[in-house]
């Protein structure tokens, strides 16, 4: 672990020959009532959200641009609002009722259970599990 911090490069550069007594030391692990303290170096790298958020940006832009009803596109974005707003009142609204998540929760367990003994108990079965997971890839991509 210790060889990992030695060949990352330091995040700052100051005048002095030792940047390390700049580093906050933090506990490493305890040992017979000793701690021992590591320095911590960290460098930020870019984030790969980054890129997939600007993507979406990117996609939403060239989009209105592209629009000619630009009051359609509107409307359903705000379609698309109430509906999450409607179903996630409507996921509340089934909660608070006193018998059906109960219920709902049995019969998920139920074919949980159906479906580890119907595809995943057996070497043939995971097997017709895995050939049709490969037909059903086949025909959504059309190959």
């Amino acid at each position: 672990m210790a060889s990992a911090f030695a060949s990352m490069p330091p995040l700052f550069l100051s005048g002095s020959k030792n940047s390390s007594k700049n580093l906050r030391k933090l506990p490493a692990s305890t040992v017979k009532g000793r701690q021992r303290c590591a320095p911590v170096v960290a460098k930020a790298l870019g984030d790969s959200s980054d890129s997939s958020s600007q993507s979406i940006v990117k996609y939403v832009q060239n989009s209105w641009n592209k629009s000619e009803d630009r009051i359609g596109l509107v409307g359903l974005g705000f379609a698309a609002i109430v509906a999450i707003w409607a179903s996630s009142k409507l996921i509340v609204a089934i909660d608070k009722l006193p018998l059906i998540p109960s219920a709902l929760e049995l019969i998920g367990i139920l074919f949980s259970w159906w479906f580890i003994y119907r595809y995943l108990l057996f070497k043939p079965d995971r097997e017709e599990l895995f050939r049709n997971i490969k037909n059903s890839i086949s025909d959504i991509l059309e190959q």
